[in-house]
């Protein structure tokens, strides 16, 4: 997932530099020469210029605001309770909130296997993969373990508390049919690895076109505006 965020970071900051170099930069001194030339602008053109003139009298407020706001989100994200209702609001959302469960999911079968093979008992070994998982499922897994506990399977217990998938209940239920519950814990998180990943390329395959179609209408809405009066003035002319 980190790997496949990197090209799309890379397009919005170079994005966002050009769009600020062309609203802090390019944008002012057109609105000067506009400003001499004295005539009617379209409102937009007016709106966009209006800024340009803002900036290049109170450039050093400006760009104090536009840095106060990135220090201001930089420390934001480095507070706890920031990042957990971040992080709850991407829980809450359908497509996205079914993948990080499925993520967290697969990280805790894999664990829960490998302590399995090692020798540590079913329920103890859930006790200790609890801690890798989201606050919410980590409660459904404190009921599955009550479950177990009181002498229920290990598939039923889980599937009841929402911590299974359709092909993990069918996993949990062979392998705990045979007796070989670590190995089969191992293969459903090889399993839904492989869907994250089909997943995070096919999302990437998706976003990275719409990401740079949207940055160039930004900024091509920006250079549109700024030469609007310049095809107004030469169509007159004509």
């Amino acid at each position: 997932m980190v790997n496949a965020s990197i090209y799309p970071a890379l397009l919005i900051g170079v994005g966002g530099i050009v769009s600020l170099f062309l609203l802090l930069y390019v944008v002012p001194r057109f609105g000067r020469i506009y400003e001499e030339r004295g005539s009617a602008l379209p409102l937009f053109s007016r709106l966009l210029l209006t800024w340009g003139s803002a900036v290049d009298k109170h450039a050093p407020v400006v760009l104090s605001v536009f840095g106060g706001l990135i220090l201001l989100g930089i420390y934001a994200l480095r507070l706890a309770n920031v990042r957990t209702a971040i992080g709850d609001a991407l829980w809450r959302l359908p497509a996205l909130g079914e993948r990080l469960r499925m993520y967290q999911l697969a990280r805790f079968y894999r664990t829960i296997g490998m302590l399995l093979r090692g020798g540590t008992p079913l329920v103890s070994a859930l006790d200790m993969g609890g801690e890798l998982l989201h606050p919410l499922l980590r409660e459904r897994l404190a009921r599955a373990s009550q479950a177990i506990r009181e002498g229920r399977g290990v598939a039923q217990s889980l599937e009841a508390n929402g911590l299974t998938t359709p092909v993990a209940l069918r996993m949990l239920n062979v392998g705990e049919k045979s007796g070989n519950m670590g190995e089969m814990l191992e293969q459903i998180a090889a399993f839904h690895d492989e869907e994250m990943a089909r997943w995070v390329d096919w999302f990437t395959r998706l976003f990275e076109p719409i990401l740079m179609a949207i940055i160039g209408l930004v900024i091509g809405a920006i250079v549109i505006l700024m030469y609007m009066p310049i095809f107004e003035l030469a169509g007159n002319l004509q």
